[in-house]
Parts: C-alpha cells; sequence; structure tokens
C-alpha cells in the first residue's frame, strides 16, 4: 500500500512486514476475535443498530464469523487534489457482510513529529478517521498506534457534514494498536487491540499469508 521506508524514514523494519504493507493485495487472512465478556452485549448492539445496516464495522462477534475466510480487496485511488489514496475493503465470507470498508493514506499532525498512517471510514453524513503513529521495535516488527490525549494528536476523530459545514471530534477514550510481526515460514501475525475508558474490549487476531 505504501512504501514504508519513505513513510517511516528508514526505520529497520522487517522486510516480511514492509512487503504485507506494500503489497496488501498479494496476501490471504484469517482472523479470529476475542471479546471481553463485560463489552460482548455491546458488539451484538453495535452489529444490530449499525455495523449490519450501513455494511461497515461488522466485527465478528464469534468463530463461526470467521469459519470460512475473510477477502481482501485492495484499489488505488487518487482524490481530484491530486492525494494518493488507498481502498481496502475486507469482507467475512460466511456472512457476506463487511468487516472493514476504508481509504488509507499517509498525514501529518501537529502532535506527532513524524508521518501518521491515517484510516478513513465513510458513515452517513460524515465519516470515522483513525490517525494512528508508528512504532518499529527492535525485532523489526511494526506496531501502529492510535494513543494521543488531544485534539490535533494520533487518534480517533469522528467527523459530521452537513450543509456545507462540518464538525470535528476528538475521542481520547477510544484507542487501539495493531501489532504486525513475523511467525512461521511465509506468514505473519497481527495482534489487533480496541480499547475504550482504558480497557480492552476487544482483541483480532490475524493471519496472513501471501497468495
Amino acid at each position: 500500500m505504501q512504501d514504508l521506508t519513505s513513510v517511516f524514514g528508514g526505520a529497520r523494519i522487517d522486510p516480511a512486514v514492509a512487503a504485507f504493507y506494500e503489497r496488501t493485495s498479494e496476501y490471504y487472512m484469517d482472523c479470529w476475535s476475542e471479546w471481553s465478556s463485560v463489552f460482548r452485549p455491546f458488539g451484538r448492539l453495535l452489529a444490530l443498530m449499525f455495523s449490519r445496516r450501513l455494511q461497515q464495522l461488522n466485527v465478528p462477534l464469534g468463530g463461526l464469523d470467521t469459519h470460512r475466510g475473510i477477502s481482501s480487496r485492495v484499489l488505488a485511488m487518487r482524490t481530484p487534489q491530486g492525494e494518493l489514496q488507498t481502498a481496502w475493503v475486507r469482507q467475512l465470507l460466511a456472512s457476506k457482510r463487511t468487516l472493514y470498508a476504508g481509504s488509507y493514506s499517509t498525514c501529518g499532525v501537529p502532535g506527532y513529529a513524524g508521518l501518521c498512517i491515517k484510516v478513513c471510514f465513510p458513515l452517513p453524513n460524515g465519516r470515522a478517521i483513525v490517525i494512528m503513529r508508528p512504532q518499529v521495535h527492535p525485532d523489526g516488527s511494526l506496531t501502529v498506534i492510535s494513543d494521543g490525549h488531544e485534539f490535533g494528536d494520533p487518534g480517533f476523530y469522528f467527523v459530521v457534514e452537513h450543509e456545507g459545514a462540518g464538525w470535528a471530534r476528538y475521542l481520547r477514550t477510544i484507542k487501539e494498536s495493531i501489532h504486525v510481526y513475523g511467525a512461521e515460514e511465509g506468514t505473519l501475525r497481527a495482534d489487533h487491540t480496541l480499547q475504550i475508558w482504558g480497557r480492552v474490549f476487544l482483541r483480532l487476531h490475524y493471519r496472513l499469508a501471501t497468495k
């Protein structure tokens, strides 16, 4: 999706991890979910009221949701202003429901000195934007983290637009991280953790294998 050398300033990233980010469309994905027992009812409510109606953020509620795997489609796009973006659509094959559909690009924010990854999820009359800063570990694995404290930091933003006007809010109570690392030969693993009010409510575990 992106050349990580230019994004992260030449940091020593595991070549296998870099290859996934740069050639995402060449990988199969499997996923397992691990909900906190306290928040599991919230996940079902989210699915009934929001995700299934909008076909967005259909996070798996149980093992059977992902037993047939996940499809992954990547499309290159360019905005009218000339900005290069990548659309990445993932669908649960068992239910044909959309897990994530978003656009991916890089950006800078006042609260972080380097480049960040920006993920934009379209919603009615607006969008959710997650800005994630990179952290390269000594073993070459990579974590992207949305863990800021105030507007202008990496983190979760909610944008609403109406009649030519727009409003943006920074939600510092929601944080997430995605750690991608090498595993068995030809395979990567990723651990995706989501928190609210300082508590982990969902973990997603991915197996990423080349086609």
